[in-house]
């Protein structure tokens, strides 16, 4: 459902709401200038713009394409901006297009668009009734204000970021065995997004500054100027943020690959100590299957079986030392090598 609103600027700096757009226009040849904001706009609505305001029936198709980057266009009676605002919520970024047409008499907004749960331009009107003396000196005034109000809202999703960030870090020192890398992608991913907008939202702004725009005066070109300043800001946070990202996924990377590397120590001891009892009583073993308990009366006579069998068990301890001795000396000589 569409939620657009209408107002009129009159030259005496005050503004208010009319009906329509007709309304709106018969209203501005009074003097002044009006704003068209399309919240969730019909495609009739905005198809209507193409007669009654001179917008370029290509900036219509651009206003359904989701999928645009930031940029700026320029037509014979009007100038075309792309921008985006960013909401974060329950762990999700959302980036929204903004859409500004900017007359000599007018501007155009229009948001809302495929996300009708967000609403990017919610609360500008409070701003504007706050200190309307800015936003009522002309178009290119008003759309600083909008676009101002907009970057400004970046900052909140920069913010949330920043926390996911402190939380994986910690996770990530703290548990490394149990946090899940994936959230990692996930927060590179929004920043590659982010990025990606904030460099396309920069260059608009050069191209504003540099008065590229025939409908932005002079005199406003101040205020656009502290906004490239915020998109400067917010671009070298993203590369800021880009690179805790990774150096986080080494440090889990390394930390993973330390507990690996303990673990495997661990079996590398068990294995060592197993074999240690294997090498010793390998012998003991292959001797009591020969001289076993019959075997060794039948061979040394039954009559002498209390000498033999003493003698039997001393000489298998005597050997089992003598190859507990050995494999320490030679395990000994290794580690030493090792170390050289």
């Amino acid at each position: 459902m569409s939620g657009s609103k209408f107002y009129h600027f009159a030259p005496s700096g005050h503004f208010y709401g009319v009906k329509s757009v007709e309304e709106a226009i018969t209203a501005s040849k009074e003097g002044g200038f009006v704003w068209f904001n399309f919240y969730n706009p019909s495609i009739q609505e905005l198809h209507s713009l193409v007669d009654t305001m001179g917008v370029h029936p290509l900036s219509v198709e651009d206003c359904l394409d989701s999928s645009q980057v930031p940029k700026i266009e320029h037509f014979p009676g009007n100038t075309f901006i792309i921008f985006n605002s960013y909401s974060y919520k329950e762990k999700q970024l959302f980036i929204d297009e903004i859409d500004l047409f900017l007359g000599r008499n007018f501007l155009i907004t229009v948001s809302g668009i495929n996300s009708e749960e967000r609403k990017p331009l919610n609360g500008i009107i409070k701003i504007i009734e706050t200190d309307p003396k800015l936003a009522s000196s002309g178009p290119a005034f008003l759309m600083h204000v909008v676009l101002d109000y907009v970057v400004d809202e970046k900052l909140q999703a920069f913010e949330a970021l920043e926390d996911e960030l402190e939380e994986a870090e910690d996770e990530v020192l703290n548990n490394p065995s149990v946090f899940r890398p994936t959230e990692l992608m996930r927060l590179k991913k929004y920043l590659v997004n982010m990025r990606k907008s904030l460099f396309h939202e920069r260059e608009i702004l050069v191209k504003i500054c540099r008065m590229d725009c025939p409908f932005v005066p002079e005199k406003a070109i101040f205020h656009f100027r502290d906004i490239y300043d915020h998109l400067a800001k917010f671009f070298e946070l993203t590369e800021t943020n880009r690179e805790i990202v990774t150096s986080l996924m080494e440090l889990y990377t390394s930390l993973l690959n330390n507990q690996m590397t303990k673990v495997s120590n661990q079996t590398n001891d068990a294995v060592r100590r197993l074999t240690l009892i294997t090498v010793i009583f390998m012998p003991l073993t292959l001797l009591a299957s020969i001289g076993g308990m019959s075997e060794w009366t039948m061979m040394t006579g039954q009559q002498n079986w209390r000498i033999a069998y003493p003698l039997f068990i001393g000489g298998m301890i005597i050997i089992a030392a003598l190859g507990y001795f050995i494999i320490i000396m030679l395990e000994r000589r290794s580690n030493r090598k090792n170390k050289e």
